[in-house]
C-alpha cells in the first residue's frame, strides 16, 4: 500500500512541476503562439489551417507539450521510449479533433473539441485492438492536471468586481443552491458519490472545466467523466437555441435575459452565442455572470478536495477513530494548490499587460492538454464503459437538476435585475 501512496503523491508533485513550469516559462518570454483551427470550406482549411505558417506555430506546440509529455514520464518512472511513439499518435488525433471543431458549421452547434477527440479515440479502440503497451503509454491523469493548473491562469478574481455585486449575488445562490439540489437528487436515485459530485458541480458551475477539475480532485473515473461532459455539451445545444426564444416569448428585459442564460447554460461558448441572439446587453451580462461562476472554480474544487480527502479517510479508518490531518494532507490532490497559485499569481502580482500578453498562448495550451486527455479516455475505452451507466440514473439526475437550475436562476435574474 505505501508504494502506490508515494507513487501518487510523487505523480500529483509532478503534475505541479510541469503545470507551473509552462506559466513560468511563458511569463519569463517562452510564449508559443495560438494556431488557428478555423475554417468554413476546404480552400480556407487548405490556406489558412495549412498554411505554412499555422503548421510552424503547430509545432511548436508539439515541441512543448511533448517535452512536456516526456519530462512527466521520466519522472514518474514510465517507459520512455513507449511515449515518444504513442504521444506523436496521441497528437495527430486530436490536431484532427481540433479541425474538425475550428469548422465554422460545427461552431454554430457549440460543439467542442473535446467531444470530437473523445469519438475519434473510441472509434479507434473499439474496431481495433490496440497494444497493451499502447495503452499503458497514455497519460489520461497527467494531461488532466497539467491543464487543469493552466486553467487557474484563466479564473480572475478581478473579474468578480467586473461582475458586479449583483452578479456575484447571483452566481454564489444559482451555484451553492443547484450544486446542493443537484447532490441531493443523486443521492435520492442512489447514485455513486463520485459520479455525483461531477454530475453536481458541471451543472452547478461552469459544466466541462467544472466536470473536469471535480474528477482531478477527486480522482475520479475518466469513464464516468466522460459520460457527464457527453450530458453538458448535448443538452447546451437546445438550451442555447430555445432560451433565447422563450425569453422574448416571456418579454424579458436584455439584461433579465442575459443574467439568466449566464447561469443557467452551462458552457461559456454557449452562453456567449446565445447573448449575442438577443443582443448587446444580453451578451455584456450573460458573460458577466459566467465569468462570477467561473471564478468560483477555484473555491468549488478546493472545497470538494477537502472534502473528498476527509470522507475517503472515515472510509478507510475505523469509524470510532477520527483520521489525521496528515492522512488528510496525503489523500489532499496537490494540482489544486497548483491551479490555486497560479490564480492567485494572475490576479494579484501579474499585471494586465503580461497578462494580455501571454492569456491566449496558455489557453491554447491548456485547452489542447485536454483534448488530448480525451483523446487518450477514448483510446482505453469501449462504449459500452462509456454509455452503460446505471439504468440511465445520471441522465435522469442531470435533467432534473438542470431544470431546477433553470427555473431557480430565471427566478433570481428575475428578483436582482428587472
Amino acid at each position: 500500500m505505501s508504494s502506490s501512496k508515494s507513487f501518487s503523491i510523487a505523480e500529483d508533485w509532478v503534475v505541479v512541476i510541469l503545470g507551473l513550469g509552462i506559466v513560468f516559462l511563458a511569463i519569463f518570454g517562452v510564449i508559443v503562439p495560438k494556431p488557428s483551427f478555423s475554417w468554413q470550406n476546404f480552400s480556407e482549411l487548405k490556406n489558412h489551417v495549412f498554411a505554412s505558417g499555422n503548421l510552424q506555430v503547430i509545432a511548436k506546440q508539439f515541441g512543448l507539450v511533448m517535452i512536456v509529455a516526456t519530462l512527466g514520464a521520466f519522472l514518474l518512472g514510465k517507459n520512455v521510449k513507449n511515449l515518444l511513439i504513442v504521444f506523436p499518435s496521441v497528437f495527430i488525433l486530436t490536431m484532427f479533433a481540433l479541425i474538425v471543431a475550428g469548422n465554422a458549421t460545427v461552431k454554430e452547434y457549440n460543439l467542442e473539441a473535446v467531444i470530437f477527440s473523445l469519438a475519434i479515440g473510441l472509434i479507434i479502440s473499439n474496431f481495433f485492438k490496440l497494444p497493451e503497451w499502447f495503452k499503458a503509454a497514455l497519460s489520461t491523469e497527467l494531461y488532466v492536471k497539467i491543464g487543469l493548473i493552466l486553467l487557474g491562469t484563466t479564473v480572475i478574481f478581478g473579474d468578480i468586481l467586473k461582475a458586479g455585486s449583483l452578479g456575484l449575488i447571483q452566481a454564489l445562490v444559482v451555484v451553492i443552491s443547484v450544486w446542493y439540489f443537484s447532490f441531493w437528487v443523486c443521492k435520492k436515485l442512489k447514485i455513486d458519490k463520485e459520479m455525483s459530485l461531477m454530475l453536481s458541480s458541471a451543472v452547478s458551475i461552469c459544466g466541462v472545466s467544472a466536470a473536469i477539475a471535480t474528477s482531478g480532485a477527486i480522482k475520479g473515473d475518466s469513464k464516468k467523466l466522460s459520460y457527464v461532459i457527453s450530458l453538458v455539451l448535448i443538452t447546451a445545444i437546445p438550451m442555447m437555441i430555445f432560451m433565447p426564444y422563450l425569453a422574448e416569448q416571456m418579454g424579458l428585459s436584455q439584461q433579465v435575459t442575459g443574467a439568466w442564460l449566464g447561469g443557467s447554460i452551462d458552457t461559456s461558448g454557449a452562453v456567449a452565442a446565445s447573448g449575442s441572439l438577443v443582443g448587446e446587453e444580453a451578451l455584456k451580462i450573460s458573460t458577466i455572470v459566467k465569468f462570477s461562476q467561473n471564478v468560483l472554480l477555484g473555491i468549488a474544487a478546493f472545497a470538494i478536495s477537502i472534502y473528498w480527502s476527509y470522507a475517503k479517510s472515515v472510509d478507510d479508518e475505523t469509524k470510532k477513530e477520527k483520521p489525521t490531518l496528515k492522512i488528510i494532507w496525503e489523500r489532499f490532490p496537490k494540482f489544486v494548490l497548483g491551479f490555486i497559485f497560479a490564480s492567485l499569481l494572475f490576479s494579484f502580482i501579474i499585471s494586465p499587460e503580461k497578462n494580455s500578453e501571454i492569456k491566449d498562448s496558455l489557453k491554447s495550451i491548456q485547452g489542447l492538454w485536454f483534448t488530448l486527455a480525451f483523446t487518450s479516455i477514448g483510446l482505453e475505452t469501449n462504449f459500452k464503459d462509456l454509455f452503460q451507466q446505471d439504468n440511465k440514473k445520471p441522465l435522469y439526475a442531470f435533467l432534473i437538476a438542470q431544470t431546477f437550475n433553470v427555473i431557480v436562476t430565471l427566478l433570481i435574474a428575475l428578483l436582482l435585475f428587472r
